[in-house]
């Protein structure tokens, strides 16, 4: 390893994992190499949780000039689609992350894998199991109780290769037989009680087509396969311990190369669920847009709300890697979205609930182009140019007739600046017939203007605008947290995940005022509206010179305000 790699090491902060790797490679354990995989089973889309697992991998990977593969655990026919792989591969892309050739699939070992069970069945450390189901888990017993063994435990060798290998040839309905391993029924580890290795499925696979009506069982496939590609370091999320010793099992019975698996605590955040069973069944139900919708944890629904892999990649490694599960606060997720999205959006003005200004003493057929600054962050981003006349849309929140005390926004004989132009002051306020205020008639300073203005007074408030002779209509989403309690995965009371949904999620503005520059920005575009927070072009609903505005997220944390009341 080279200086410079050295070093590269030496700054990174040294959890568990990384001190075990470093071990290992000073004991040149599988002669130093360092190899690791990510292994999403294909059965839905990617969430913000497996951002840690698949920065943890890849990144672990280029630390120690290693490689990283991608490995999908696709061994159940029934639940994964090719849209699903297609859309994990361009999520882990969005990420930055490349596996360069190393694209494999469980399906690829499955003649492996049976060979594997044969070697098992041959040992005596395997059986076909005619029992359901169901009198297969009463009899594994309880933790504190042991099992009772199958009546079919102690068929011969011969008897199990011969079912074994008429349930591969297709002799079988699903469910009449299974594969099982013969370990210890009486272990205090429930995976240990002659787990099920491979289970009956006449079911077409979507790589494999109808070769197979056998499929293995995830910790038959999953173990092995990383053996086969030579994994050294199979890192997976605590869920995953209590299945170590058998993989380890299996490893020794069949005598295959022995990847190191090391466990860690999985990505929990507040306000969040993770659940891809429950995630798919507010899909199936229509509750949400799909699996892209900005209100799903995916990671293509964070990318149709605006997310950007920097700021998804500042928190998984931020959050660090743990040995115990905790519930991270979705606050933090979103102060590095805005710290990101703060460096790198422009500027622009948009009214999201407008009410109509007019100013009386400016010119009515004047109209003149004013200075506005994009990104007071990016010295680079430049100016761009305001068209400014005698109406304009402010918003209707920043307007009172009848404000409180240390109320500094627009109200009648009050006077604010408006951003990049003039002070105005509030003359008249005109209503309709149900008493609804529909126009502001003001009066502006021309000595007021910005950045080059005369005057040296001062006003306590800027409000933001936009010219109602050039703004266009637009529709914005207002997108916010799906669910109203901090853990929806533990509801009590009987009450349902679907019980604590936020009735508040989603809420469509169908006539907002914004810039003109606003309309023929591009799908996934991102701007900050000036004093409204962070918003993206929706990649689903816009269309060319229509674009449709989600909400990123807020410019403050607006929830933390509202729990404190």
């Amino acid at each position: 390893m080279s200086n410079k790699e050295t070093e590269i090491l030496d700054e990174k902060p040294i959890d568990f994992i990384r001190a075990k790797i470093k071990e290992d490679i000073a004991n040149n354990k599988n002669e130093g190499r360092v190899h690791t995989r990510f292994p999403p089973e294909p059965n839905g889309y990617l969430h913000i949780g497996h951002s840690k697992s698949i920065n943890l991998n890849f990144s672990l990977a280029k630390e120690f000039g290693g490689k990283c593969n991608l490995r999908f655990d696709d061994t159940n026919p029934s639940k994964e689609e090719v849209e699903y792989v297609d859309s994990i591969k361009r999520d882990i892309k969005w990420l930055g992350f490349d596996w360069a050739d190393r694209e494999y699939y469980a399906s690829d070992y499955f003649d492996e894998i049976f060979e594997y069970a044969v070697i098992l069945i041959k040992k005596g450390k395997a059986y076909v199991d005619s029992s359901s189901m169901e009198e297969i888990k009463t009899s594994r017993g309880m933790p504190t109780s042991p099992g009772v063994e199958s009546p079919f435990r102690n068929r011969s060798v011969q008897e199990n290769l011969d079912l074994f290998e008429r349930m591969k040839n297709g002799e079988f309905k699903d469910g009449e037989h299974v594969l099982r391993a013969k370990i210890d029924m009486s272990s205090p580890n429930m995976n240990m009680r002659d787990p099920v290795l491979y289970r009956i499925k006449n079911e077409s696979h979507h790589r494999t087509g109808d070769k197979w009506c056998i499929y293995p069982m995830y910790d038959m496939a999953h173990g092995q396969s990383d053996s086969i590609e030579r994994i050294t370091h199979s890192i997976c999320t605590l869920e995953f311990e209590n299945h170590r010793p058998l993989y380890d099992w299996l490893i020794k019975e069949i005598e295959i190369f022995p990847p190191q698996q090391i466990e860690f605590a999985r990505l929990n955040i507040s306000y969040t669920m993770m659940s891809k069973r429950k995630l798919l069944l507010l899909v199936q139900e229509g509750i949400v847009d799909g699996w892209d919708d900005p209100r799903m944890p995916t990671l293509s629904g964070m990318r149709r709300a605006g997310y950007t892999p920097e700021a998804i990649n500042s928190f998984a490694e931020g959050v660090g890697v743990a040995k115990r599960n905790a519930l991270v606060d979705v606050a933090k997720l979103e102060h590095s979205l805005r710290d990101h999205l703060n460096k790198i959006t422009d500027r622009r003005m948009a009214v999201l609930n407008p009410l109509k200004v007019t100013i009386t003493n400016y010119p009515g057929d004047q109209t003149e182009e004013l200075e506005a600054i994009n990104n007071p962050e990016d010295e680079t981003a430049g100016i761009r140019k305001l068209p400014f006349c005698s109406e304009l849309f402010i918003d209707r929140d920043d307007f009172m007739e009848d404000p409180p005390k240390k109320y500094f926004r627009l109200s009648p004989g009050n006077e604010v600046r408006l951003k990049y132009a003039y002070f105005i002051k509030c003359e008249e306020v005109l209503k309709n017939d149900s008493g609804e205020v529909i126009e502001l008639k003001c009066t502006y300073d021309p000595e007021t203007k910005s950045g080059t203005g005369t005057s040296t007074r001062k006003v306590k408030s800027t409000i933001h605008w936009v010219s109602a002779r050039h703004a266009f209509d637009a529709e914005v989403r207002l997108y916010d947290r799906l669910f109203s309690v901090e853990d929806p995965a533990s509801t009590k009371d009987g009450k349902d995940f679907r019980d604590v949904l936020n009735p508040n999620s989603l809420e469509i503005l169908s006539a907002c005022k914004l810039e003109p520059s606003l309309q023929e920005a591009k799908s996934e575009d991102k701007f900050q509206f000036e004093r409204l927070g962070y918003f993206c072009v929706d990649s689903k609903y816009s269309s060319q010179g229509k674009p449709v505005f989600n909400r990123t997220v807020t410019l403050r944390d607006t929830w933390a305000r509202i729990n404190k009341k």
